[in-house]
């Protein structure tokens, strides 16, 4: 039996995402051929959105968040989907992260859990005093339990600064964030222990 369509045009960074995307489901894509994204692709994505709606599905590294960025800044509403590092890395030779070389699995589960972007008019829901408190501004393991509240809440890794961004943009719940960040400290227990 056919997989049903994804109904939303998925934008990737290139061919081989494209392969890989359309080998686990049935899906349309538009490249954007590297982080330097045309007017001409830019109003292709925006056509996108009006028609079927858009999915940003990029690697999780710097180049794949500068597209997002320009994404996100030119076409509103867009639909948001994220790999963790760990789940774009690929299995034989170090070369850089990659929808391509992810499982059939964490891409479902990735485009399983979206995040529509949103205005950021609403009044922020998780302050910056929160995010400082729980450790995830500044000291020691910031970074790490940033990377982990990120692979948690499927949101993407960020510095200090775009997480409370992120967080705002995708409008995540106290009760959202309360319960990652439970994780957060139980991983980060365990791996202490260890």
């Amino acid at each position: 039996m056919v997989e049903e369509k994804i109904k939303e045009i998925i934008v990737v960074e290139g061919r081989d995402d494209t392969r890989r995307l359309q080998q686990v489901v049935n899906s349309d894509t538009i490249e954007t051929n590297g982080s330097e994204i045309s007017d001409a692709t830019l109003t292709a994505i925006a056509t996108a959105q009006k028609r079927r709606g858009v999915i940003v599905f990029t690697d999780p590294d710097s180049p794949g968040e500068k597209i997002r960025k320009t994404i996100s800044a030119q076409v509103p509403g867009i639909k948001h989907a994220f790999l963790s590092q760990g789940q774009a890395q690929p299995e034989k030779h170090k070369s850089s992260l990659g929808v391509e070389h992810a499982g059939n699995k964490a891409i479902k589960h990735a485009l399983a859990h979206l995040y529509t972007q949103m205005p950021t008019t609403a009044k922020p829901i998780i302050s910056r005093q929160v995010l400082q408190a729980m450790g995830l501004t500044a000291g020691p393991n910031a970074k790490d339990r940033r990377q982990r509240l990120g692979n948690i809440l499927q949101i993407g890794y960020t510095n200090s600064k775009q997480l409370y961004k992120r967080l705002q943009l995708f409008q995540i719940s106290e009760a959202e964030f309360a319960a990652a960040m439970k994780q957060v400290q139980k991983d980060s227990d365990l791996s202490e222990q260890k």
